[in-house]
């Protein structure tokens, strides 16, 4: 079994999500929404990331993390604050001793919803769904919850392939 946290960065709100995983059968832990203080300048809202997402490793002992890759930014400047944010978020997962993945946007949508060109909903919904929610999970969310399915599944399928029939901490067989 394998607890794996998942993070959509953002520089106004970063959502997380925690999976169980045991064989194909995934579990929903808890999921939220970080939202960081606006009024803030930038090195304290990315403090802000850091110090939330330390604390949810250390409540819930994730063993991995997938975190959503930038894709596209409206501007320069966004872009730059978008990576900075995801970079305060890997350093609180590294530092913690995690292995950390990345995923595209069109790798996580695949993943759950099985196009990459699925809408923001759609992705909602199959959360939801694969899940079994009472109800749509929040956008930011659902995002970090579909990447922490999206390793679950890719990390999977690469145990298929390397011939391993079952893993014990850390050690494979």
């Amino acid at each position: 079994m394998a607890i794996i946290l998942g993070i959509d960065p953002g520089s106004v709100k970063t959502g997380f999500g925690i999976i169980k995983v045991d064989g194909n059968r995934h579990e929903y832990v808890t999921s939220g929404v970080i939202r960081l203080p606006i009024t803030e300048d930038l090195p304290a809202r990315l403090k802000v990331i850091h110090d939330s997402l330390q604390e949810i490793i250390q409540t819930y002992s994730p063993r991995f993390v997938a975190v959503e890759q930038v894709f596209m930014a409206k501007s320069a400047g966004s872009a730059l604050k978008l990576g900075q944010a995801r970079g305060a978020a890997i350093v609180a997962c590294v530092t913690s001793g995690l292995e950390v993945a990345e995923y595209s946007a069109l790798q996580i949508k695949q993943a759950v919803v099985g196009t990459g060109a699925a809408k923001k909903e759609q992705v909602q919904h199959m959360v939801k769904v694969l899940l079994k929610l009472p109800a749509v999970p929040q956008e930011d969310a659902a995002d970090a919850l579909g990447a922490a399915i999206c390793h679950a599944n890719t990390r999977s399928g690469l145990l298929n392939l390397s011939g391993v029939t079952s893993i014990r901490r850390g050690r494979m067989r």
